[in-house]
């Protein structure tokens, strides 16, 4: 569905949250697959504070722990933009115990055989104060200690060439709509070139 006209230069976030509130995963996902590099940057800014955002925003509290749920990706480079984000909820590590306040997860993309599989561990946000209110970190300096079994094997993100993809980067995520986030990668403290949206595949 195309949206331009509400994201102009004063883009219109509330309508634009409420319209692809209406649309159904289909509808979602062709949507965001049209927004360019320049469209995800001016979202990003503009999203801030806007939705706030709850780890339930990736992985919904009716969902079970170590259960997938796919956040279907479009970044802002000029060639293989599309990716998927894969979650879930982690398990107590003991009986009685309380899960741990994360979510664990990996890239599927087309050149994980290369950069290995990108596993990070999603929070709330550490050690940032600018603008972190309502955000989530997608953290790839965290590797989690378990996975849903369908998932490729654990790599740290200094294999491969995960190294020059993965390793030291933080994803700060924003909201937009009840599926739909969006993302500025981060290395070092300092903001990268490198925006993407997200798109949450119902459950």
């Amino acid at each position: 569905m195309n949206l331009d006209v509400l994201l102009d230069k004063d883009i219109d976030l509330p309508r634009l949250s409420e319209v692809l509130d209406g649309l159904g995963h289909v509808g979602r996902l062709d949507t965001i697959r049209h927004w360019s590099g320049d469209v995800q940057a001016r979202l990003f800014e503009a999203a801030k504070g806007f939705h706030p955002l709850t780890l339930d925003d990736f992985v919904p509290s009716g969902v079970e722990p170590m259960i997938e749920v796919i956040h279907h990706g479009k970044n802002s480079l000029p060639a293989f933009t599309h990716f998927q984000k894969r979650f879930c909820k982690p398990k107590a590590p003991e009986e009685g115990a309380e899960a741990p306040n994360e979510l664990w997860g990996y890239n599927e993309q087309t050149f994980g055989t290369f950069t290995g599989p990108g596993y990070f561990v999603t929070h709330l946000p550490e050690g940032r104060e600018d603008g972190a209110a309502g955000e989530v970190d997608i953290d790839y300096r965290k590797i989690p200690p378990g996975k849903v079994e369908s998932w490729p094997p654990i790599l740290t993100n200094d294999a491969r060439l995960g190294t020059l993809v993965y390793a030291g980067m933080v994803d700060v995520m924003r909201g937009i709509s009840s599926h739909v986030t969006i993302g500025r990668a981060m290395k070092k403290g300092k903001y990268m070139d490198a925006w993407f949206v997200l798109c949450r595949e119902d459950h």
